[in-house]
């Protein structure tokens, strides 16, 4: 897809996010990490790179959700601990598709008490295999992971898009690159990073979400997690001091 070409519209869209996202899946990954090896290569740690370099081999784009409106209708200051990966499971909307419904309100949930605390789903960045959009300040709550839990209010949330066409594999290292530096801007180390799957959400069944399914193993953490923390880790170990863009 393109920017600003919707396949479906956003209300289909929002149904899709809402009903699917990071839901279960019956696929094995554990095979998978070698394929993506055999696509990217090694990371190079020898080829160092300062923080300013690192975030433009990420290809980040702003498209912030406007202030005081949908999602950001009040603003709820982050103090980061951790960064959630998760993945879309929409198989249709792209990173573009994703930040203009967020923009517009479209990705609704419904606002109870112990559930949503806002009425929309947010989050900070979503990532294809070519860009990363932010829609969200990291200083700020996203409303991603667990309600009123830890992993709303003191995690930045990345969605890796899964729609036809992308290369899953370079949407893996491209969120790997952007997880390392905020590792670095924010000053956490690699075991702050964590699946969606660590954050349970009360009163849900199961509480712990599948997602990013393609990073577990049989809806757990395994082996192709720590290889994605591993790749993280490597891309973070590239980083020399020097100017840290805050985001």
């Amino acid at each position: 897809m393109r920017p600003l070409r919707l396949v479906l519209p956003l209300a289909v869209l929002a149904v899709l996010v809402v009903i699917v996202g990071c839901e279960s899946s019956s696929r094995s990954s554990r095979s998978r990490s070698g394929s993506w090896d055999s696509q990217l290569g090694a990371v190079p740690v020898e080829r160092k790179v300062a923080p300013v370099a690192l975030l433009g081999e990420v290809r980040l784009r702003q498209d912030m959700i406007r202030p005081g409106t949908v999602g950001r209708r009040y603003k709820r200051p982050m103090n980061v601990r951790y960064i959630t990966i998760h993945s879309t499971q929409n198989y249709t909307g792209d990173a573009y598709n994703h930040a203009l419904a967020l923009k517009r309100g479209a990705l609704r949930a419904q606002k109870r008490r112990g559930g949503n605390r806002i009425g929309f789903l947010t989050w900070h960045f979503t990532v294809q295999d070519n860009v990363a959009i932010q829609h969200l300040p990291t200083n700020e709550q996203g409303e991603h992971a667990d309600f009123d839990g830890p992993g709303n209010n003191y995690s930045i949330g990345i969605e890796m898009c899964e729609h036809r066409g992308n290369n899953l594999a370079q949407t893996i290292d491209r969120t790997a690159k952007l997880t390392a530096y905020l590792m670095y801007e924010h000053g956490l180390s690699i075991d702050r990073v964590v699946p969606h799957y660590h954050w349970p959400r009360r009163g849900l069944n199961p509480p712990n979400k599948n997602c990013p399914h393609f990073l577990l193993e049989n809806g757990r953490p395994g082996a192709t997690w720590r290889w994605f923390k591993a790749r993280v880790q490597a891309h973070y170990n590239r980083i020399v001091p020097g100017p840290v863009p805050r985001i």
